[in-house]
C-alpha cells in the first residue's frame, strides 16, 4: 500500500512539474539564432520547453494550412509567406523583425575559388563542370530569391541569359527539372550545407548570415543583385518568378524586393492557440534587447521598430 502511494507521489509531482511546450516552426535560416534564443528563454522561463522545427518558409506554412499540424508560433524568412499563406484563417499579424542577404558560399576545395571574386563570379558558376546548389523554390524563399538573384545578373552584370544558361527553367520550377550536370536542389537551404563541405557541390546559393554562422567562404554580392537594400526596392522589382499558390494548379508572381523576415502566434481555425501564453511570451522575448542581440550577433540585422501588421492585439492579453 504505502508502495502504490509513493508511486501515486511520484506520477502527481512529475505531472505537476511537466513542462509547457511552445511550438514554434520556422526557416532553416533561423535554426543556429533560435537554438541560442531557445536556450536564454528556458533559462529566463524553466517551465516552458521550446520545440523548434526547421525547414522552408513555405513548408512551414503547409504544414499548418495542409497537414493541421500544431504550431505555436511560425517564423519565415520571407513575412510574405505569412501574409499569403496564413492570414486571415491561421494567423492575425505579421511581425516584419530582421533581415538579410544572398551570398555565394564555397570552401576552399570549390572550383576556381582562387580565382572567384565579384566581377566573375556569374561567367564561374557557368563553366563546365562547376555544379551549383539551391533550395526548392516552391518551398523555400531562398530558393526564389536564388532564381531572382540570377535574374539580377543579367541586368547588373549584363549577361544576356545567364539565368537559363545557368538553370535551364523557364518562368517557373518543377520538381526535378534541373540539369542534374549543373544543379543540385534540396527542399531548404541548410540542406545543401553538408553537399557543400562534403565538395559534391562547388558554389551555393545562400544567406549571408547561414554562411557566416557555419563558417564558410562566401562571396558579397552587390547591393544590386543582394535582396539586401532598402534603397533598392523599386530595382529588384524587374525580376520576376512564378511560384506554386495556396492551391494546386495555381501559381503566385514573386517579384524581387529586400529581405525581410515574419513571425506571427499560429492559430488553427477558430481556436486560439495551443499556448497562447508561452507564445506571447516567446514572441515578446524575441522582441527584446537579448532577442536582438542574438540575431545581430548571428549576421541578421533587427528592425527597429518593428513593423507589426494586421491586429497584434493578443500580444496585450499577457
Amino acid at each position: 500500500m504505502v508502495k502504490k502511494v509513493f508511486i501515486m507521489f511520484l506520477l502527481v509531482s512529475a505531472i505537476s512539474f511537466a513542462k509547457e511546450k511552445i511550438i514554434i516552426f520556422h526557416a532553416g535560416s533561423l535554426s543556429v539564432p533560435f537554438a541560442q534564443l531557445e536556450k536564454e528563454f528556458e533559462k529566463k522561463y524553466p517551465q516552458y520547453d521550446v520545440v523548434r522545427e526547421a525547414a522552408g518558409s513555405r513548408a512551414c506554412a503547409r504544414k499548418i494550412t495542409e497537414l493541421k499540424r500544431p504550431a505555436d508560433i511560425m517564423a519565415s524568412a520571407d513575412y510574405k509567406v505569412i501574409d499569403n499563406l496564413l492570414i486571415p484563417e491561421y494567423a492575425k499579424f505579421n511581425i516584419h523583425f530582421v533581415t538579410n542577404e544572398m551570398a555565394i558560399a564555397y570552401t576552399e576545395k570549390s572550383k576556381y575559388a582562387d580565382e572567384i571574386n565579384a566581377r566573375n563570379w556569374p561567367e564561374i558558376l557557368l563553366r563546365k563542370g562547376v555544379k551549383v546548389g539551391h533550395s526548392n523554390p516552391n518551398l523555400d524563399p531562398c530558393g526564389y530569391r536564388s532564381m531572382l538573384v540570377a535574374k539580377l545578373v543579367e541586368r547588373y552584370y549584363g549577361i544576356n541569359g545567364f539565368f537559363e544558361k545557368l538553370f535551364g527553367y523557364g518562368e517557373s520550377y518543377e520538381n526535378g527539372e534541373e540539369n542534374k550536370k549543373k544543379v543540385v536542389v534540396r527542399p531548404k537551404e541548410t540542406d545543401l550545407l553538408g553537399l557543400l563541405e562534403a565538395h559534391a557541390i562547388d558554389y551555393l546559393f545562400i544567406y549571408k548570415s547561414v554562411a557566416k554562422q557555419h563558417g564558410l567562404k562566401f562571396l558579397e554580392l552587390p547591393k544590386e543583385v543582394s535582396l539586401g537594400d532598402s534603397k533598392l526596392a523599386d530595382y529588384y522589382k524587374s525580376a520576376t518568378f512564378k511560384i506554386t499558390g495556396k492551391k494546386p494548379g495555381t501559381w503566385i508572381v514573386k517579384k524581387g524586393a529586400p529581405m525581410v523576415y515574419g513571425i506571427t502566434i499560429v492559430e488553427h481555425g477558430d481556436k486560439l492557440p495551443l499556448n497562447k501564453e508561452g507564445a506571447v511570451k516567446f514572441i515578446k522575448f524575441l522582441l527584446s534587447e537579448k532577442g536582438k542581440e542574438i540575431m545581430e550577433r548571428n549576421g541578421q540585422k533587427f528592425i527597429e521598430p518593428s513593423v507589426i501588421t494586421g491586429d497584434a492585439s493578443i500580444l496585450n492579453s499577457e
